[in-house]
């Protein structure tokens, strides 16, 4: 009856653990790429442009967080939104006008492109030790599985050279269980602009 108790309480602990883990957003990098033949140094300006969602609340949020974290950085930033209309689409001519207009000598543009749902089924935990012999691991594998759903947004970022407008700069990453763009917004910038000034792209924090 002890052992039994007691399978219970771990199985209960971990099936908690496992709920709080899927519970908090966190933005990872999976893949990086930079420009080799780049030697323009460290960007002074950024044009921030999102292409994540077509709320327009939502795409403001995202812009002005990134423009936000990029100042307190020692960066100037504008977010896109103040130069390009919000109801549709701009034009090759116009999206050239509003970056020149905007006087960035980069453009930071970031784009959802999607969000996957994964299933992940927990076997029962076993505790370690003899006592339970080699039945108890074998029925516990089978018996009262955890089942967990996980969300991941998939997001690729890429910097541009307004100079130039070619990419120089590129990451994908995914941001588990996002919740909203206003709250995970902050930390999916901390992990992009930490690795643009890691790159030398952006100055390094004084």
């Amino acid at each position: 009856m002890r052992h039994s108790s007691n399978r219970i309480v771990r199985w209960l602990l971990l099936a908690i653990t496992i709920s709080l883990l899927a519970g908090c957003a966190s933005t990872t990098l999976q893949s990086t790429w930079r420009d080799p033949g780049y030697q323009g140094g460290a960007f002074k300006k950024v044009f921030v442009l999102g292409l994540s969602t077509r709320d327009i609340t939502a795409r403001r949020v995202l812009e002005d967080v990134l423009v936000a974290k990029l100042k307190i950085g020692g960066v100037d930033a504008v977010p896109g939104w103040q130069f390009l209309p919000n109801d549709g689409p701009a034009g090759e001519s116009a999206l050239t006008a509003a970056v020149s207009a905007s006087g960035a000598d980069a453009m930071l543009m970031v784009r959802l492109l999607g969000v996957d749902t994964q299933l992940t089924a927990w076997p029962q935990p076993m505790g370690p030790g003899p006592r339970f012999g080699w039945y108890g691991y074998y029925s516990g594998w089978y018996a009262y599985p955890q089942i967990t759903q996980t969300q991941v947004a998939v997001v690729e970022t890429t910097l541009f050279d307004v100079r130039t407008q070619r990419a120089v700069w590129s990451a994908t990453s995914e941001t588990m269980n996002p919740v909203s763009v206003q709250k995970d917004a902050p930390g999916f910038a901390d992990v992009i602009l930490g690795s643009l000034r890691k790159e030398g792209f952006l100055p390094a924090v004084k």
